[in-house]
C-alpha cells in the first residue's frame, strides 16, 4: 500500500516506541513525504530530543532509518497540485501532503481527523492501518 505520511506520524514515531513506529517498518507499506519534512526535523531537533529522552546519536540514527524507508519528494515534483490541494484541505498546513497524494494518486496516513472532511484523498489513521494489516 502506498501512503503519504504526515509529520505528526513521524514525530510520534520518533518520540515514543509505539505501534506507529513499528508500522513505519511494515514491508507492505511504501511511504512518501514532502522533502521539507527533513527541514522540520532539523528545526525541531531540540524539542524532539527532549521528548525522546535519548541521546542525539540515537536521534540521528533514527533519522537515517527514516530516510531509508520513506521516499522524500521535492515540492517541485508535485507543485502543480498545490492549488487544488489548498482548496481541498481543511487546514492549509496540510495542503502539501494532499498535493503529494494527488500527484501520486495514493492515500495518506494521518491521525488528523479534520483531513477526513475532504473526500478526494483517502485518509488512514494509525488505528485504520492496524485494522487492515
Amino acid at each position: 500500500m502506498e501512503l503519504v505520511v504526515d509529520a505528526n506520524i513521524l514525530f510520534s514515531a520518533l518520540i515514543k516506541n509505539s505501534l506507529t513506529a513499528e508500522l513505519l517498518f511494515e514491508p507492505t507499506l511504501k511511504l512518501y513525504a514532502p522533502e521539507f519534512l527533513i527541514e522540520e526535523f532539523m528545526k525541531y531537533e531540540e524539542l524532539i530530543l527532549k521528548k525522546m529522552n535519548k541521546p542525539r546519536e540515537k536521534y540521528i540514527e533514527i533519522l537515517h532509518c527514516l530516510k531509508e524507508i520513506i521516499n522524500f519528494i521535492p515540492e517541485e515534483e508535485f507543485s502543480e497540485f498545490l492549488d487544488e490541494a489548498q482548496i481541498l484541505s481543511p487546514d492549509i498546513k496540510d495542503a502539501t501532503y494532499i498535493a503529494l497524494a494527488l500527484k501520486l494518486k495514493c492515500a495518506m496516513w494521518s491521525n488528523d481527523k479534520k483531513l477526513k472532511e475532504q473526500y478526494e484523498i483517502k485518509i488512514y489513521s494509525t488505528d485504520d492501518l492496524l485494522g487492515i494489516l
